[in-house]
């Protein structure tokens, strides 16, 4: 049987801490997987549950967007997967009673990890103005208590819709339809907080913001750079690929301030030897300093310039714009200043440059350590400019590949959850739809967040997701949603964000990837587009958690008619009933999406989307080649006796998810309140391991920011630089810290002050 949520929050004042593991996955994951599966859906269930995780016939993992290949083990899923769908597929359940039992003060004490664990909502509850708790409510009401607040607006771009990553297609095409209908473009997602730096940068340089990579392309290389990411904890399935490709006689390149066990040695649960010895996967560990890639990337560039026959020169002139100037400022990247910018040695350097004169198809891969940086999408540009110069992007094996983190944060966008939308977008939505789609731009998540806290916006609309949680400058964010007229959370289980609320608060509990969705036209199924651009279908097998529950395209139709009414000529209720005409209206709205239904009918394991440069080495660009770029080198300056802090997640968690108290491969138990610290560093600065400290943050506004009484662990992080968890540190990061071009928040980039705290 499954077993109760925690009655009161876990004591973390003591972690335990060990020695970093050098292997990831093995028999540890597989016995960690079956006791929380365990734990949240019993033994039956969870059989019943894990054997439809990412199969043809079964739902898409609500977690990662890593993607599958034709042929499905009939495990496939990972350590972290499985958590994903065992909290979603959780026999606890939050009811009304709960809701009478801990008013909304209360909920605001607890943690993520004890909001979270209390299992899934029942029912749609409000907590009106004055009230100091959730009491339950009728759909048909909370859908005219929306309406009330929309209509009550100066302006449409008085509300915000945002979009989490777990948004199926249908529910983000329709949501974005209806914001447009509304009258915004205010249409924030959690890309703005991830990759958006490399949507920003890919558009501007190969003219499509999305990877040009596909798995079999990973199986073909002959090196692969791993670069500012953690796939043994934020994608462990990418480690099954890795293993293919080293197989197949490829070599990996791991660039990252933390050694990490995923990429040190994969114990793969899936075959006998892989559980035994596992395969070691990094050739060449490259430990960089927090914000030193631009300047590794560009000195890479200065050197493959500088080897004679190293460039594909018929590629660069037939292909490319912008070559000599970029080789300008390639020739001139100084060694010094790119070995104090990344703390690697020469030799290092020169190791790395001979295993990629040695390839003849390499692909780079990236996530937030790449992403989250003031200077993100120079470096994002760099990294191109690396894969331009010898030919590798629009051939097998080769190209670039940003890890997406949720599982359709990619369909999101492509569906139009976009503040920033192409005209031609906009132009095919109005002519398919009749409606006169806003042409100005809307808020992005920092903008939207600035205008709450400055009134200009009143009413909040998030699709999923943990927005507070999520969100930098926690004390700047959670006064601005307090700010609003109406904050409404669509939800399957509880977070912080459910614990700031404006003066009147809506939670609609949905179904999740898990459950059944039957409507009036059946049963219907939902799609997503995963990191490497399939778009493929997902089907529910489980009884929902409460026949209280709408889906979340149910949602948005039942919200469009109470909005705007007979005035729309919309078919909201069509949509509502049977998502293949949401499907259709697509097909017509969307390019890659032709005949849709019918694409999905005769491939039941997805469609690729069309990719100009990799299908065709075409760049759909302003110049209509691909763009070399040369903007300058940066890399972020620590004052003395400061630390470049990074935000990170820990292995028992998923974006602001908390799985439990443990980081297993980093040696952390029981606690997330720690600081990886260098031990030379730590000694210079008088801590111990063990004692503890406050992290301050140090911004140009001089303001303080302070996370109190996190224990210090000496940990063989890069000298200079720091690590600890967010959200817990997500107070640090100021909210105007962005990246140029971007604006995504740099929470990669905290310089901090570690001072002696109280806590015990």
């Amino acid at each position: 049987m499954a077993s109760k949520p925690p009655a009161g929050d876990p004591v973390q004042d003591a972690p335990q801490v060990a020695p970093p593991q050098h292997a990831a996955a093995g028999l540890p994951a597989i016995g960690h997987t079956l006791r929380m599966s365990r734990a949240q859906m019993g033994v039956a269930r969870t059989a019943r549950t894990l054997l439809k995780v990412n199969q043809k016939d079964g739902f898409d993992c609500p977690g990662c967007a890593w993607p599958e290949g034709d042929e499905r083990h009939v495990a496939e899923f990972c350590e972290n997967g499985a958590k994903a769908v065992a909290e979603e597929a959780t026999l606890r359940r939050v009811t009304p009673d709960f809701f009478a039992a801990h008013p909304i003060a209360d909920l605001a004490t607890r943690s993520g990890y004890w909001l979270g664990q209390q299992g899934r909502i029942t029912h749609p509850v409000y907590a009106a103005e004055g009230s100091d708790r959730y009491e339950p409510v009728s759909w048909e009401r909370a859908f005219a208590i929306i309406a009330e607040e929309l209509t009550a607006l100066g302006s449409p771009d008085e509300a915000v819709f945002y979009t989490s990553g777990r948004t199926s297609n249908e529910a983000a095409f329709l949501l974005q339809l209806f914001a447009r209908e509304f009258g915004t473009n205010n249409l924030p997602d959690c890309s703005n907080m991830c990759h958006e730096s490399s949507g920003s940068a890919l558009t501007e340089t190969i003219g499509i913001g999305k990877g040009s990579v596909s798995l079999e392309d990973l199986h073909r290389a002959d090196l692969i750079i791993v670069a500012g990411q953690n796939p043994g904890t934020n994608h462990p399935r990418m480690l099954s690929a890795l293993e293919k490709a080293k197989a197949s006689g490829a070599r990996i390149i791991s660039v990252n301030p933390l050694p990490e066990a995923g990429l040190e040695r994969f114990k793969n649960p899936q075959t006998p030897q892989g559980m035994i010895k596992g395969a070691s996967l990094t050739d060449l560990f490259l430990q960089i300093r927090i914000g030193g890639d631009q300047a590794l990337f560009r000195l890479l560039n200065k050197l493959v310039l500088e080897t004679d026959g190293a460039v594909d020169r018929r590629f660069v002139e037939e292909h490319t714009h912008g070559f000599e100037e970029f080789a300008a400022a390639a020739t001139a990247a100084d060694w010094d200043e790119t070995l104090a910018a990344t703390g690697l040695t020469r030799d290092e350097i020169e190791r790395a440059l001979r295993m990629v004169l040695a390839s003849q198809r390499t692909i780079v891969c990236w996530a937030m350590g790449l992403t989250q940086h003031k200077h993100s999408v120079a470096t994002i540009r760099e990294v191109v400019n690396f894969l331009l110069l010898r030919g590798n992007i629009g051939r097998p094996g080769a190209g670039v590949c940003p890890v997406r983190g949720h599982s359709n944060v990619q369909g999101d966008r492509t569906m139009g959850i976009f503040e920033r939308p192409s005209a031609g977008f906009l132009d095919a939505l109005d002519k398919e739809f009749g409606i006169t789609s806003p042409r100005h731009h809307g808020l992005d998540v920092v903008r939207a967040i600035q205008a709450l806290r400055d009134g200009r916006a009143k009413v909040f609309f998030a699709m999923g997701g943990n927005f507070v949680g999520a969100t930098p400058d926690t004390e700047v964010t959670e006064a601005a949603m307090r700010r609003a007229r109406l904050t409404v959370h669509v939800s399957t289980k509880l977070n912080r964000s459910h614990a700031v609320t404006g003066t009147r608060a809506l939670i609609l509990p949905t179904l999740g990837r898990t459950d059944k969705d039957v409507q009036r036209g059946g049963k219907q199924f939902v799609t997503v587009e995963d990191s490497m651009s399939l778009v493929h279908a997902s089907r529910g097998n489980l009884p929902p958690a409460s026949p209280h529950l709408l889906s979340e395209p149910a949602i948005v139709a039942r919200m469009a008619r109470a909005v705007l009414g007979e005035a729309s000529a919309t078919p909201w209720e069509e949509f509502e009933a049977d998502y293949a005409t949401i499907r259709d209206r697509i097909a017509r709205v969307v390019p890659g999406f032709e005949d849709f239904n019918a694409r999905l009918a005769a491939n039941p394991g997805g469609f690729a989307l069309p990719h100009a440069p990799r299908d065709e080495r075409r760049f759909p660009t302003r110049t209509g080649r691909a763009n070399f770029t040369a903007a300058p080198v940066e890399y972020p300056r620590v004052p003395e006796g400061r630390l470049l802090l990074q935000t990170l997640r820990s292995h028992d968690q998923y974006n602001t998810t908390i799985y439990g108290l443990d980081d297993r491969y980093r040696g952390i138990r029981g606690g997330r309140r720690v600081v990886l610290v260098h031990p030379d560093d730590a000694r210079e600065l008088g801590l111990a391991d063990g004692a503890y400290t406050d992290l301050v943050s140090e911004w140009t506004d001089g303001t303080e920011r302070r996370a109190a009484g996190f224990r210090v662990v000496h940990y063989p992080t890069a000298r200079g630089c720091a690590a600890a968890y967010y959200p817990e540190t997500n107070v640090l990061v100021p909210l105007d810290s962005t990246a140029d071009v971007s604006n995504t928040p740099a929470s990669k980039s905290v310089v901090v002050r570690l001072e002696q705290s109280p806590s015990a």
